[in-house]
């Protein structure tokens, strides 16, 4: 089994130096290079080609949020995981919205660091539902009402089978509990939001889950 290559970014070199503790000796991870900026991200991804980046948020050059974007616009862009001290940063909203797979806070318990690294890789992002919530209420703090607008125009692409596995995924529900609820197989939901991702070009589910919010769709289903 090939290991997953992980590139670490933060401008503390204790917490990098915690991290490498942290995650280097874990089973079926390479830590393949550190970055003190995200003004260094793209040069070592060129160079390391990691499967994951572990990216602070504030860093004093080029910030996390920059740094995911301009990673996320690559062809076979790794996926990136936002280091962070709070729930509901509107910094981690907007590298969510960039394309980021998820977040964790630096005072997370190491085994459940090393396992939202595993899930992310897999292609699961790392967004509990208890999460996702709390960075819902924060994005409902007074965004312009345009949001609004633009993400409806946007979702009305959607048929309707995708519309309602599309909620499901904003409810932070997973493939098998979407595949419960709405009576189909998993690689049924699989398909469909796949092809949602694709109809919306979006990245992954947290951005589906964010624009459902941002369109109104989880008020309308009465959750």
């Amino acid at each position: 089994m090939t290991a997953i290559r992980l590139l670490l970014v933060d401008d503390d070199p204790l917490v990098r130096a915690g991290l490498t503790l942290m995650l280097g000796g874990a089973e079926g991870i390479e830590i393949v290079g550190e970055a003190a900026d995200g003004a260094e991200v793209e040069a070592l991804v060129d160079r390391t080609r990691p499967d994951v980046v572990l990216m602070d948020i504030r860093m004093p050059a080029v910030d996390g949020l920059g740094a995911t974007e301009r990673l996320r616009h690559r062809p076979d862009a790794p996926q990136v995981v936002v280091l962070t001290t709070f729930h509901a940063d509107e910094q981690v909203l907007r590298a969510l919205r960039a394309g980021a797979a998820g977040f964790v806070l630096k005072d997370t318990p190491p085994a459940e660091i090393v396992d939202a690294v595993r899930r992310v890789a897999a292609g699961d992002p790392v967004l509990s539902p208890t999460v996702t919530r709390q960075l819902m209420a924060h994005a409902a703090g007074g965004g312009p009402d345009t949001r609004r607008t633009r993400a409806r125009a946007r979702v009305a692409a959607l048929n309707d089978r995708e519309r309602e596995v599309a909620v499901e995924v904003g409810r932070g529900a997973s493939n098998a509990e979407i595949a419960a609820g709405l009576y189909m197989s998993v690689a049924t939901v699989k398909t469909h939001v796949s092809r949602i991702l694709a109809k919306l070009d979006l990245n992954n589910r947290v951005q589906i889950a964010l624009l459902t919010y941002d369109a109104g769709l989880l008020e309308e289903d009465g959750h």
